[in-house]
């Protein structure tokens, strides 16, 4: 298994600071499942590549017992594939170059230089569509070589197997993490067991990139070998360093949205209203889903109609800030018994929301991308199913009405939308009918005649 990593910026032998490997030495390594060899086909001031030959003895791990369910065939693709055997050559062979040391040519380490990396062949369980949505987001051009599978049988069609090259100004660290993530999620496979250490290297290497990766969710699966439990662990965590930043300003309230909508006492308002619609429905337990730091837990704590309250929050930070702004540990014990603060996400199947009378999203659909709305309108509506929900978002129209919100900007860096009074009645709608509820429509705030209220609400009520 073949992969070169290839640079034009000048002088280009610096790649041998950056990779720790000299270019007039050829080097081997032992690993556990065979040999790495690294050497330079090419290494000058104008161009210089290097190259990892990985040559795996697949005899000796089939007769390993530890690994022969995980290889149970003398003749297996594997000594000729980009696989999770690469992941682990980069991390044992180029490691310091993984983590972006150099202690030589520090500077070095921080540049963003013209790199090209080539997979002599890459086994993609899911076409070269899959590919490009792999890297492309990440700002590589991709370049496709897709394999027959038999030139005698060209009937037989196309393989899964590709040459693939990766051009891209970054930096080498970045390219060298890339490629250690995703090449066993385009496997779609790994070679050994897969634990929570695992969900530590994910989060580790996919910091700062893979929080914001359109197919976040497809790599997380792929590359904790479609365990469940495992890949909602990850993406849970995922999101919290996502939203690491957006948490002081969401939860103090101080900044962004907050001090935009403060004239109105929006907040408040819309609080109000939730709890009027709550109160009015008959429920007696309650889901806050979104629940921030609280406020809306607080009010239901208040009232003794609801004897069984839960809020949820994607955020560790968020949950803590709630559990010390209600002062739950000194709370009378039966008055602790009514709540509870649960640590999810809402995309994700949970069966603690089943079972309940109403849930309440205060201002958090608009914090969700648009492509994973469908799994957090089951996760509500078909499966926790409650008699009422109630959602509130802001209403996209009633910007322009606020002075210090630039025009086309969103009133807060994390919302991925905000919506109409059109688009967001003909999403419920939609919602409602599918699932089978009703569904209607209150303004929130004052309204202008014009552009309607600052926010919107929409009451499901589940048919009968």
């Amino acid at each position: 298994m073949l992969l070169t990593i290839t640079t034009t910026y000048q002088p280009a032998t610096d790649l041998g600071y950056l990779l720790h490997k000299h270019p007039e030495r050829v080097q081997s390594f032992p690993l556990s499942f065979g040999q790495v060899h690294i050497f330079y086909p090419e290494a000058n001031a104008e161009r210089c590549t290097a190259a990892l030959l990985l040559d795996i003895d697949s005899v000796s791990l089939v007769r390993n017992k530890d690994r022969a369910a995980m290889m149970d065939q003398y003749v297996n693709d594997r000594p000729y594939v980009a696989s999770s055997f690469l992941s682990v050559a980069i991390s044992e062979v180029l490691g310091t170059a993984l983590h972006g040391r150099c202690a030589k040519r520090p500077e070095l380490v921080e540049m963003k230089i013209p790199l090209q990396a080539t997979l002599s062949v890459v086994p993609c369980r899911g076409g070269e569509g899959f590919l490009r949505q792999l890297f492309e987001p990440l700002g590589y051009t991709v370049i496709a070589q897709a394999h027959i599978l038999d030139e005698k049988y060209p009937e037989w069609g196309m393989s899964p197997y590709y040459t693939v090259t990766l051009e891209a100004n970054c930096r080498l660290s970045e390219l060298l993490t890339h490629l250690y993530v995703l090449v066993p999620v385009l496997d779609n496979d790994k070679h050994y067991w897969i634990g929570d250490a695992e969900v530590e290297k994910l989060l580790r290497h996919g910091k700062g990139w893979l929080e914001n990766h359109p197919e976040r969710d497809q790599i997380a699966y792929r590359y904790l070998k479609h365990q469940r439990p495992l890949v909602r662990r990850a993406i849970a965590r995922l999101v919290i360093e996502d939203n690491a930043e957006e948490d002081s300003a969401v939860q103090t309230e101080t900044t962004g949205e907050a001090v935009i909508e403060e004239r109105l006492s929006l907040h408040e308002q819309r609080l109000g209203a939730v709890m009027a619609v709550l109160r009015s429905s008959g429920a007696r337990s309650a889901l806050d889903l979104g629940c921030g730091e609280g406020k809306l837990l607080k009010l239901l704590l208040q009232d003794k109609t609801f004897v069984k309250i839960v809020g949820v929050d994607v955020s560790y930070t968020a949950l803590e800030i709630a559990r010390n702004r209600m002062h739950l540990d000194n709370l009378a014990t039966k008055q602790r018994e009514r709540i509870a603060l649960i640590h999810g996400a809402l995309t994700y199947r949970d069966k603690r929301l089943e079972g309940y009378d109403a849930a309440a999203l205060v201002e958090v659909i608009e914090h969700l991308d648009p492509p994973r709305l469908a799994a957090f309108e089951r996760v509500l509506f078909e499966f926790a199913r409650p008699a009422t929900v109630v959602v509130t978002t802001p209403n996209g129209e009633y910007n322009v009405k606020f002075e210090g919100l630039p025009a086309g900007k969103f009133r807060h860096k994390d919302h991925r939308f905000e919506w109409t009074r059109q688009e967001f009645q003909a999403w419920a709608t939609k919602v409602a009918e599918r699932f089978g509820y009703g569904v209607r429509f209150i303004p929130v705030g004052p309204e202008d005649p014009m552009v309607g209220a600052p926010s919107q609400m929409g009451v499901f009520s589940r048919n009968p």
